[in-house]
């Protein structure tokens, strides 16, 4: 029992201090001046990379999609159409002084975007802006609107100061009268409204908007001189001396403490698509209400990302320290008594362990169990290259050896969770360790220990030596014969059941694919990378979260609202055992090499033709039983459903394939499902490939097998 405690007391103190904020943060918070002072503490120099940038920093609305680390605005297609996106950074920036009353910061932009008309002669438009919003719901009309403004904002720029107002500065490409636009070639600033209050025509500069190359615009404000500039020039041209526009204007009464930084593009009526390649953002001289405002110049301040915060006065520092020390003493209290308690416990062990002269073999204690970093590396070689079996999203997987424990000869191999991003995947790791360390199942990966020494975040599992199903499936050859994928269908259905329905707290793992089910020595499935999984009660209904998993398997209900129940699980479920059935990726090519094919879409259309039984992987040479694979391959239809109303439950699956109930009437037709093309999308850590898109209320996963490159998806 002592020994069951000093296992336990190691993973709960663990937990404890990855979630809770320190000590230091909770004297700080008591011991802050007013709440203009907090603000100003918090008012710092920003830098942006968008290279660096994860999909939890972006916000996409409208028709926007990502796509090959770039950014799509307006619809990818060859067809005229009105369109109107943007995306902007999901958290403010301060561009003012907490108390609105300061000059406005200095800032730099720079970015490289590509306008292009698919139709040669067709006609073009509207543009593209660089934009900061006092609001984070930044989509306008189409056309010369560009997706920022709407016809109540065209009479002319307004704002009191303080209020906030979008600052535009737009790349037009199409002569809007009622706008008093130059040209249907020129560079404008707009503050609040279309109608820009200064705008340059750029025949002069020998820059074309619409002639499809990479241009790269810098955006500099100086707000010291109060003056905005605009440089232009086709990549990778260093930039220009002169600016293509030059314009005196004061900021301040536009912007806010907080401002949202994006970019926005709009069509009406054209093919015109416009794509942001790559951006950077700076701010320089944030003000703080401990000094005058002021300004330093882009010179001195190029080397530098960040400016040392603003310390506010306190006004009763006594009264502060004294509360502080009165709620950090009974803390400090617990906490020595937590580290007494552990302490006793330890010896307690080691005095009962000397008593019983080694009566329980180690192999006998059982649990996971804190790894040191040392034995760790030593292990992996010093996490060596050679020693990586697998990448996921939030870290790199290496095979370890370590040497058996007293009295046994056999080493043991291990499988070591190494995060590659640790102060971002400090989330999945605590989720990741509490969800999977009360788990208990045949087909689960068994968690071994943690590690949270030097600055990492380390997850030990047991080693599963056939590697991923995913490996198994698209390797060559396929090493699974038919027997051994029906096993892994089923092996898959028991562990969800088992999650979803019999477990204490419901678990919706929201990233099922063929790279997390691992085989072990005996090809039996295992379910891992629980870094995105969610503990839930069972009589809680779900909420919105934000979009999580991987392209290709996420369930459209699920991508539309955010809310992550048994069913998208289901659905993720359905498509890989339409993958162990057929042998082809969730997106793939048709077999004339032609244009890609949605795998769900393809088993259905065979389906309504009663040709159901050819979806069969040709690989198999027909060494299958015919009567199993209609099964399996109408429990796939049937989970993969787009009303998720009417997709099974997982105990229902494992009763079918277990032959203890028959498949579901599946419809000869694909269900529809209507989506509000006007919902905005957050994406947070989707895992996706460089060929994935994101479409704001869609999206469209493309495949990354040798013959799934190129081509438009078939729906």
């Amino acid at each position: 029992m002592a020994a069951a405690a000093l296992r336990s007391l190691p993973l709960i103190l663990l937990l404890l201090s990855l979630t809770a904020p320190p000590a230091a943060a909770v004297a700080a918070a008591l011991s802050t001046a007013p709440a203009p002072a907090a603000a100003a503490a918090l008012a710092k120099n920003v830098s942006i990379d968008s290279a660096t940038l994860s999909l939890a920093d972006l916000t996409l609305l409208g028709d926007s999609f990502l796509r090959n680390g770039s950014v799509g605005l307006t619809r990818d297609t060859g067809v005229p159409s009105s369109s109107a996106g943007s995306v902007l950074c999901t958290q403010p920036i301060a561009l003012r002084g907490p108390t609105n009353s300061a000059a406005a910061a200095s800032f730099a932009a720079r970015f490289s975007f590509v306008i292009d008309n698919p139709n040669a002669g067709a006609a073009g438009g509207d543009g593209i802006a660089f934009f900061v919003s006092p609001s984070r719901a930044a989509l306008g009309a189409t056309g010369g609107y560009l997706g920022l403004f709407n016809s109540s904002s065209s009479s002319g720029p307004t704002a009191t100061s303080g209020s906030g107002a979008i600052v535009a500065v737009e790349f037009d490409t199409m002569a809007n009268p009622e706008f008093s636009d130059p040209s249907d070639n020129h560079v404008g600033l707009d503050l609040g409204s279309p109608v820009s209050v200064a705008a340059a025509d750029l025949a002069a500069s020998g820059i074309d908007l619409k002639s499809g190359n990479l241009t790269t615009a810098w955006i500099d404000y100086r707000g010291a001189d109060r003056r905005l500039e605009v440089f232009l020039s086709y990549a990778p041209a260093a930039k220009p001396k002169r600016p293509v526009l030059s314009a005196a204007v004061d900021l301040s009464p536009y912007l806010k403490s907080a401002m949202y930084v994006g970019f926005s593009a709009s069509t009406e009526g054209s093919t015109q698509q416009h794509t942001i390649k790559e951006w950077t953002f700076q701010t320089f001289g944030v003000p703080s209400t401990t000094a005058n405002a002021s300004s330093s110049s882009f010179e001195n301040n190029a080397t530098s990302n960040s400016s040392e915060q603003a310390v506010p006065v306190s006004a009763a520092p006594r009264k502060r320290v004294g509360l502080a020390l009165g709620i950090l003493g009974p803390v400090a209290l617990a906490v020595a008594f937590v580290f007494f308690a552990w302490v006793s416990i330890r010896k307690l062990v080691e005095l009962t362990g000397a008593r019983n002269d080694g009566a329980f073999s180690p192999e006998l204690l059982k649990g996971p169990r804190k790894f040191s970093y040392k034995e760790l590396s030593a292990a992996t070689r010093g996490f060596h290259a050679s020693r990586v079996v697998g990448k996921g999203a939030f870290g790199t997987v290496y095979k370890a050896a370590m040497p058996g424990s007293t009295g046994v000869a056999v080493a043991m191999t291990y499988a070591v969770k190494r995060s590659t991003q640790a102060h971002q995947s400090r989330t999945e790791f605590v989720a990741e360790l509490s969800v999977i360390a009360c788990l208990r199942h045949k087909n689960l990966v068994q968690l071994e220990g943690w590690c949270d020494e030097k600055g990492e975040l380390l997850l030990v599992y047991e080693y599963m030596p056939n590697g991923s199903l995913d490996r198994a499936l698209y390797g060559d050859p396929c090493t699974l014969t038919w027997p051994q994928r029906y096993a892994v269908a089923s092996g898959i259905a028991s562990v969800l059941s088992y999650l979803h329905q019999e477990c204490e707290q419901r678990v919706i793992h929201r990233d099922i694919k063929t790279s997390n089910i691992l085989l072990d020595g005996n090809l039996s499935p295992r379910l891992g990378d629980f870094g995105l999984a969610r503990l839930m009660d069972h009589n809680k209904s779900p909420v919105s979260t934000l979009t999580a998993g991987t392209m290709g398997y996420l369930a459209p209900e699920y991508l539309q609202s955010g809310k992550a129940t048994e069913q998208t699980d289901v659905f993720s479920y359905g498509v890989v055992v339409l993958e162990v059935c057929c042998g082809r990726r969730p997106i793939d090519k048709d077999d004339g090499g032609g244009k890609n094919v949605n795998l769900v879409d393809w088993v259905w259309r065979l389906h309504g033709e009663d040709r159901l039984i050819e979806a069969a992987d040709a690989r198999l040479s027909g060494e299958f039983d015919r009567d199993e694979m209609l099964r399996l391959l109408l429990v796939g239809l049937s989970c993969a459903n787009p009303n998720c109303e009417e997709r099974p439950a997982m105990r229902r699956v494992v009763q079918i394939l277990n032959r203890e109930a028959e498949p579901a009437p599946v419809p000869r037709k694909k269900p529809l499902l209507v989506f509000s093309s006007s919902a905005s999308m957050k994406l947070q850590e989707i895992a996706f490939s460089c060929g994935d898109d994101v479409r704001g209320g869609y999206s469209v996963a493309k495949p990354t097998s040798p013959r799934s490159e190129g081509g438009d998806i078939e729906r």
